[in-house]
């Protein structure tokens, strides 16, 4: 069968947000190839259900599908999963607004402070829309 490209993290996000999805795809993480006959023994739903299901995480690049005779096998799709914890890893690098530096975390105030040095404690910060 072919194997579609990854599709963009949004809609990986979108079909990993279903918990009868993210079930799916913890119980193919666990082996390397998972019968249908085994999730619809696992699962809590209808077979039209589990082919659902399993459309919208291969439409979105997450797993493979193979059909031997009338029997259908899924495998997930590490990869997809690696690269999105890497485009995630790298927006964690990311400083964020207001962090400040490990040396501006020693004590404030007049125990923690030189005599004669500004003081550069910062104020909490409200946002609003």
């Amino acid at each position: 069968m072919h194997v579609p490209s990854p599709q963009p993290p949004t809609e990986i996000f979108k079909a990993l947000s279903d918990p009868i999805r993210w079930d799916i795809v913890v119980q193919m993480a666990s082996v390397d190839e998972l019968a249908c006959v085994t999730l619809e023994d696992t699962l809590p739903v209808s077979k039209p259900t589990i082919s659902y299901h399993t459309k919208i995480l291969y439409q979105a690049g997450l797993i493979n599908v193979r059909k031997s005779g009338r029997n259908y096998f899924y495998s997930l799709r590490r990869d997809v999963l690696h690269e999105l914890l890497d485009d995630l890893s790298e927006l964690a690098t990311t400083p964020r607004p207001g962090a400040r530096d490990e040396d501006e975390h020693a004590p404030s105030g007049p125990a923690g402070q030189q005599h004669g040095a500004p003081d550069h404690s910062e104020e909490p910060v409200v946002l609003t829309w």
